[in-house]
């Protein structure tokens, strides 16, 4: 059987959202063959990071060996790797080694709020606002194919407490690209205000010992000057409240 590649040439533009009805995100046996090429870097690299951070931790995550991307599927070979693997790869996005593809849950309260989080400044995000989300682990295989949907529900409810079962509304998947990383999301609709869900979010930070987020925000505005985002969050919020309202 053939390799599967990725067609990059392929892929929407950058940036631009587009519809996807099916992630197919398959785990391969073995090594990934960028931490097989790169171990002594990963590991140069590692010393360096937990040198500056010394919380960090170097748990297994997924990270992609090849993705395609045609009529709104997603499909691709993914590998489990160490996180110091994903941090090297990150400060250079060599794409024809590797993609990250990962899960972000938005959601919106009843008044209109997207709510997100800001990132404690012992994780590998320090500042950085987006919605509550996190990589891919080894917990996210079914049946040898990554569980998008249950990636978000799992991060969501350890990071904010929040049960994304309980939401009213959720919308399809959408995704978009930028520099070798895939977000696919999804919006969740809530029947609880701003206030509400916040208040909800800063109890469970309050009896985390070692929360990994500082607070939780409403987000009224896709302005992308009001946060540290992460890059992939303006084109998302400029999405969501053109389309949602």
């Amino acid at each position: 059987m053939a390799q599967l590649t990725s067609n990059i040439s392929e892929w929407p533009d950058e940036r631009l959202v587009f519809p996807v009805s099916y992630v197919d995100l398959r785990v391969a046996e073995g090594p990934h063959p960028y931490f097989l090429a790169e171990q002594d870097k990963i590991a140069e690299n590692w010393a360096q990071e937990i040198s500056a951070n010394p919380a960090l931790y170097d748990g297994r995550m997924m990270l992609s060996r090849a993705v395609q991307i045609r009529d709104g599927v997603i499909s691709g070979e993914t590998h489990i790797v160490p996180f110091s693997t994903f941090l090297l790869w990150r400060r250079t996005r060599p794409v024809t080694s590797a993609i990250h593809v990962f899960a972000l849950p938005v959601i919106v309260s009843s008044d209109g709020a997207v709510i997100a989080i800001r990132m404690g400044k012992h994780t590998a995000n320090p500042g950085r606002v987006y919605c509550a989300a996190g990589s891919l682990d080894p917990e996210d295989i079914r049946d040898g194919i990554c569980d998008m949907d249950g990636n978000m529900a799992r991060e969501v409810l350890e990071e904010t407490g929040l049960a994304l079962s309980d939401a009213d509304s959720m919308s399809g998947f959408h995704a978009l690209h930028d520099r070798g990383v895939i977000t696919v999301f999804r919006s969740y609709g809530f029947s609880a205000t701003a206030a509400d869900l916040i208040e909800r979010i800063a109890g469970h930070i309050a009896q985390d010992p070692q929360p990994e987020i500082d607070e939780a925000l409403a987000i009224r505005s896709p302005d992308p000057g009001l946060h540290l985002y992460q890059p992939f969050m303006s084109p998302i919020l400029e999405w969501v409240f053109k389309n949602r309202w």
